[in-house]
């Protein structure tokens, strides 16, 4: 027994999530692309991203607000270049297609850059930029947040949201770099979880309407989400809805549905992956020692008190997956309890 809760097997896990999906409409590999990919979250430490999206995205398809069998094709393209029509199916799907698209121009010019159109939410943004690692490539990913909790820097209006942005960069035998963050002090689906599970969240994270710190994690609609270094957070999310929203023909700004208020609207949700070849710069093998010397002289810094190493951005997540592979994904019993009030929706065996 975990302190959140027992744990499951990722297999058992997978196969609930797959099982949901197909009684939902959506084609049999369709289904387990995508419940692979939230197990992942899972098992990485994305709890709030995995398998607690669930009753999210069987209300979007139930309500018609996703496309179980969309028609991902390719819009617009040039030699290093394509934007996605997503199909308003589920986000995964658009990913991984946009994806390894961009993987493929990357290994014929260099870089591949692929936006994405009608998309949906599609769970952590380094599941795709970790993808190109495999072809010594680096991974870059941004999207527009599948709902607004972020006014403009001295504004009130709820115009933006949490807008991702990820790098991944591959080393040799230093684990690779992994940044994925959100543009604000936290992740939405991290208030979610805590409404979930009935904790407050830490002053700083939110204010309410009269700028005062906000806790309660259900009263998270009567105010706004802070971003990060201000100002400095503001511009970043600003930039990145202009490029995965606007360039790509995506929602922006008040044209952003929220998808978890909202199941019976097509988002229009805007995303972009993009790869880069390192060897369209230098060699490989030479580029991964130098990053493998500097990781060590960061590793290696002195620490401040209270702190007991330095962290490099990703080598926890490495952790939690050796962990959880081993011992099983712990899930809360608030988690288990609404996974199980799916099952009896959809008429599916529960999650043993």
């Amino acid at each position: 027994m975990s302190e959140t809760g027992r744990c499951y097997r990722a297999q058992d896990l997978e196969r609930f999530l797959t099982d949901a999906f197909v009684a939902l409409d959506v084609p049999g590999d369709d289904a387990a692309t995508v419940a692979h990919l939230m197990v992942e979250a899972d098992l990485h430490g994305y709890d709030t991203h995995g398998s607690f999206r669930l009753r999210q995205y069987v209300n979007r398809l139930r309500d018609g607000g996703t496309n179980p069998k969309p028609w991902i094709r390719i819009e617009r393209e040039s030699d290093a270049t394509a934007v996605v029509d997503g199909d308003n199916g589920l986000g995964h799907l658009a990913m991984v297609f946009a994806t390894e698209l961009a993987m493929e121009k990357a290994a014929a010019h260099g870089i591949g850059w692929v936006g994405i159109n009608a998309g949906n939410h599609a769970g952590p943004a380094s599941l795709y930029v970790k993808m190109p690692l495999a072809r010594d490539m680096v991974g870059l990913y941004a999207a527009v947040g599948s709902a607004n909790h972020v006014p403009p820097w001295g504004g009130t209006d709820l115009l933006l949201g949490t807008n991702p942005i990820a790098f991944a960069v591959p080393a040799g035998e230093e684990p690779p770099v992994v940044l994925d963050m959100a543009t604000t002090v936290a992740a939405a689906g991290k208030i979610k979880t805590l409404a979930q599970r009935g904790e407050a969240m830490p002053e700083g994270w939110m204010v309410g309407r009269d700028g005062k710190p906000l806790t309660d994690p259900t009263r998270q609609k009567e105010g706004f989400l802070l971003p990060i270094g201000g100002p400095k957070g503001y511009g970043l999310a600003l930039v990145i809805g202009l490029l995965a929203g606007v360039l790509n023909g995506a929602n922006f700004t008040s044209d952003v549905v929220d998808f978890t208020a909202d199941t019976s609207s097509p988002t229009n949700t805007g995303q972009f992956i993009a790869a880069i070849s390192v060897d369209a710069f230098m060699d490989v093998d030479a580029f991964k020692r130098e990053v493998d010397t500097h990781l060590g002289r960061l590793k290696s810094s002195d620490t401040l008190p209270g702190f007991d190493r330095v962290r490099i951005p990703g080598d926890r997540r490495d952790a939690i997956y050796r962990e959880r592979s081993e011992r099983g994904i712990p899930l809360h019993p608030n988690l288990v309890q609404a996974l199980s009030e799916i099952a009896e929706e959809l008429n599916i065996d529960r999650l043993s």
